[in-house]
C-alpha cells in the first residue's frame, strides 16, 4: 500500500525510496513497533498507514523526539481523515510513552492543522542532508506543553543509508 500510494502521488523512484525508509527504520535503534500504525477496512484491506520513531540532535533528545515519517492513505480514500485519525491516535500513544515532541518533513498545508508549526521558529533547523523546498516544509508539534523550550538543534538524517 505505501509503494502504490507514493507511486501514485511522486513517482516509482520516490516510493521506492519511502519503503526502504520504512525497512531500514524497522531495523534500527530508533525503531517503535508501538508507534507504527496501520488502519484497516472492514475486510482487514490496509487503508492508512503512519510511522513514528525516534530520531534525535545532534545525538541529543533521542528519548523525547520522534519523526513522523511516513504517512499513507489509500489513494481512492484520501481526504477522509484516515491519516489525521491515525496521526492523532499516534500523538496520544507517543505522549503516553513519554516523548514531548513529533518533527515532520511536508507540505505546511497537510500539518499546520494538527498542531504543528514551522521548527526554525523554535531553533530545530535542517542540516546539510536534509533537502526541504523551504525552510517552512520542516515542522514540530509539542504533546507537551513548552517541551521545545529546552530542545533546539540541526537535524541530519545522516543515519539512514535510504536517504542519501
Amino acid at each position: 500500500m505505501i509503494r502504490r500510494t507514493f507511486t501514485n502521488s511522486e513517482t516509482a523512484e520516490d516510493a521506492q525510496v519511502v519503503v526502504s525508509l520504512v525497512e531500514e527504520i524497522r531495523q534500527m535503534k530508533f525503531y517503535l513497533p508501538e508507534l507504527e500504525l496501520i488502519m484497516v477496512d472492514e475486510n482487514d484491506e490496509v487503508i492508512g498507514y503512519v510511522m513514528f520513531s525516534k530520531i534525535h540532535l545532534g545525538g541529543k533528545f533521542e528519548e523525547e523526539l520522534l519523526i513522523l515519517n511516513p504517512v499513507a492513505v489509500k489513494t481512492e480514500l484520501q481526504r477522509q481523515h484516515i491519516s489525521r485519525e491515525l496521526i492523532e491516535f499516534g500523538f496520544e500513544k507517543a505522549k503516553a510513552m513519554g516523548f514531548n515532541v513529533v518533527i515532520v518533513e511536508g507540505n505546511p498545508d497537510n500539518y499546520r492543522n494538527r498542531g504543528f508549526k514551522t521548527s526554525c521558529d523554535f531553533g530545530i533547523v535542517a542540516g546539510e542532508s536534509v533537502h526541504l523546498p523551504a525552510p517552512e516544509c520542516l515542522m514540530v508539534k509539542e504533546l507537551e506543553e513548552n517541551a521545545l523550550d529546552k530542545i533546539s538543534g540541526v537535524l541530519e538524517y545522516t543515519d539512514y543509508k535510504s536517504l542519501k
